[in-house]
């Protein structure tokens, strides 16, 4: 840890001396998040009746954190302004010295989608931690997919949403939800960290979205970072990518922070992906 830390200084400093031109702090658009990252993402698989369907994602709030109660009501308004039809969490709930987990879901269920709000769980999520946020969830009516898939219709319509349960333990979870879908339909999967999407056949997906590598929190033109969330390196770090069988997934910097609570040129961000048929 100790080693972590060092190199994030040194980065800082080397980053701040060298980029001063190109802080994130004018990509703020509240207290509660630095950025709405919007993705317009194509489709030909997607029903007619589902163009335009707008998909909130949310993740790593590691409530509380560098996201502390004092932010989480900004967050909440910013995820209100984006009108989005369903809202999707993908883990790291409690923050590493502890939360409300109460407080967050309550805050979050004010969030209302004509679609409601599904979620899968993180590495965070253990022991007591892990029951007190499903008992939250429970409470406030978030549906959590493990291994899972809910259909949402329009009409005569629909498309498939899948979760992952614990994309860490392959020996358990090793087998795609997806597996058992069809391919002609359109199918987005929920997963904690993007390993999940190379590690795992996760064939007959069109979207997969996670979160876990925080964009890095501190990193150098989305490229570079001295911390490692993600076994491949820098190949998942941040933003839209495609596994070796060409699946795309979008993978988000989060809301809080882990380790150490420092981001620089990373900023946190709520995601909002507008589908289209292609």
């Amino acid at each position: 840890m100790f080693v972590w830390q060092r190199k994030i200084w040194l980065f800082a400093l080397v980053a701040t001396m060298l980029l001063t031109s190109c802080a994130t702090a004018s990509l703020t658009p509240s207290k509660g998040v630095g950025r709405v990252r919007q993705y317009d993402f194509y489709s030909a698989q997607l029903p007619d009746s589902f163009d335009g369907f707008r998909v909130a994602f949310a993740t790593d709030f590691h409530y509380e954190s560098r996201f502390t109660a004092r932010r989480l009501p900004h967050l909440i308004h910013t995820l209100q302004l984006l009108d989005a039809d369903v809202l999707l969490l993908g883990g790291d709930y409690c923050g590493r010295a502890g939360g409300n987990m109460d407080s967050l879901f309550n805050a979050l269920s004010r969030i209302q989608t004509p679609y409601g709000t599904y979620a899968v769980m993180g590495n965070h999520e253990r022991g007591e931690v892990d029951r007190q946020v499903r008992l939250a969830m429970q409470r406030t009516g978030v549906r959590l997919l493990e291994h899972q898939t809910d259909t949402l219709w329009k009409g005569t319509e629909f498309i498939l949403l899948a979760g992952v349960r614990n994309p860490f333990d392959l020996k358990q979870n090793g087998v795609s939800p997806t597996l058992s879908l069809q391919p002609e339909d359109f199918v987005l999967l929920l997963t904690h960290t993007p390993d999940y999407v190379e590690d795992v056949d996760v064939s007959n997906t069109d979207l997969a979205l996670a979160g876990h590598t925080h964009g890095g929190q501190v990193s150098l033109f989305k490229r570079w970072t001295p911390a490692r969330f993600s076994k491949y390196g820098n190949r998942f770090l941040t933003g839209l990518k495609k596994n070796s069988r060409g699946i795309p997934v979008i993978i988000s910097n989060g809301i809080g922070t882990s380790r150490k609570d420092v981001r620089l040129f990373t900023p946190s961000e709520v995601v909002l992906i507008v589908l289209h048929k292609e």
